[in-house]
């Protein structure tokens, strides 16, 4: 971006979205009312729906617990002791049924992430429904019907920097595959257990950076480094020194989804040794495109894939403007791991512009005029971390 940084349009982002919420309650300007989750239209467009009336239950419970990063051990909070927690998995048009047991000391929700589905399911409280007080429980029904790579988290002040996280796959039935092996990729950065906690630094920033030093995580930030300096970056929960393994044989195919969960971060992802074919973004079909190396945003989605050489190959999160990094492995063949520092040389290369990936057609939103305009103010003040 030329005007703006990033980190200053992502903030405006997040400021418009709540603005957005809020305005959903009232009338605005126009005299027409923004979608409320009781509201007919709901009801209508539930009934549009395709769906294959396959039900899936989950039971996900968040916990107080105590996690292995690979070496470190943390106090934090997650969804069943784990860390990302475990996978949804469902074909399009499937319905997920989840219920939600709060077991922590703080009100929770479950907001789907990518998902379009009806609001009052997408856990943004106290908008779309009543937050899940301790001791209490919630069941989120509803048709997953967009297809991708998807993630949940709860959307209650900074329980998404802890581990309350998971991912959610929506398989296409029209998707060609034409890959050996589906590997999902969670990148986080960490800091909750480790003498302080997310709260703990939302504080320090809303009082200013002034004469804080890295004890309290606090960085300089940049366009896209962020304000944090986390002590680990993950890969699937684990830390460099203690990397998690994805296996294959040489010559395989592997798709590779990656998925960014930090709250500060962005990071440059590389796979030693090889190219990257993008094929997703965010879950949805682009016409393919070759890279050596991506930059992730917070909260975005890639979905790649890879010709595997044979080998030990580090897959490299490189934590943008911060000097740290997540690791994985892939491992086709024999030989010793990389060291837990390793930079491929790929990293070095450019990182996939956005005007380079185009939607394929089946994707592709028709132009046409709006149907009705809102006015959002931006409020609060970004220093202040309002």
């Amino acid at each position: 971006m030329n005007a703006i940084d990033r980190r200053t349009f992502v903030r405006a982002g997040l400021a418009l979205a709540g603005t957005g919420l809020l305005a959903g309650c009232t009338s605005v300007g126009t005299g027409a009312s923004l979608v409320l989750p009781t509201g007919p239209r709901i009801g209508e467009v539930e009934a549009r729906r395709r769906t294959t009336g396959r039900i899936h239950d989950f039971r996900f419970t968040a916990q107080v617990t105590r996690v292995d990063l690979g070496g470190p051990q943390v106090n934090t909070w997650t969804y069943d002791g784990s860390l990302p927690g475990k996978e949804i998995r469902v074909g399009t048009g499937d319905v997920i049924q989840v219920r939600l047991t709060n077991r922590l000391p703080a009100d929770t929700t479950i907001h789907w992430h990518g998902l379009a589905l009806r609001n009052d399911m997408d856990g943004a409280p106290p908008l779309t429904q009543d937050a899940v007080a301790p001791g209490g429980a919630f069941t989120y029904r509803f048709i997953a019907d967009t297809p991708g790579t998807h993630w949940l988290h709860p959307h209650s002040g900074t329980q998404l920097d802890r581990g309350l996280y998971a991912p959610v796959i929506v398989d296409d039935p029209a998707d060609p595959g034409r890959y050996d092996h589906d590997w999902t990729v969670v990148l986080d950065d960490w800091i909750d257990g480790t003498g302080t906690t997310p709260d703990e630094v939302l504080s320090l920033l809303r009082q200013g950076t002034g004469g804080m030093g890295p004890r309290h995580g606090m960085g300089a930030g940049s366009a896209l480094g962020g304000d944090v300096r986390y002590p680990y970056h993950l890969i699937n929960g684990r830390v460099p020194a203690a990397p998690v393994t994805f296996t294959a044989r040489p010559r395989q195919r592997a798709r590779m989804r990656f998925l960014n969960a930090a709250s500060d971060t962005a990071f440059r992802i590389a796979l030693g040794s090889h190219r990257l074919r993008v094929t997703h973004t965010d879950g949805f079909a682009v016409r393919p495109v070759d890279t050596d190396t991506l930059l992730i945003g917070m909260g975005e989605r890639y979905d790649v894939t890879v010709t595997l050489d044979d080998g030990v190959f580090p897959l490299v999160a490189l934590a943008e403007s911060k000097d740290a990094t997540a690791l994985a492995l892939v491992r086709t063949g024999g030989g010793a791991p990389p060291p837990a520092s390793i930079l491929p040389p790929e990293l070095k290369g450019r990182p996939l512009p956005y005007d380079r990936l185009t939607p394929v057609e089946q994707v592709r939103l028709p132009a046409k005029a709006p149907d009705v305009e809102h006015r959002l103010d931006l409020t609060g003040g970004m220093m202040g971390y309002d």
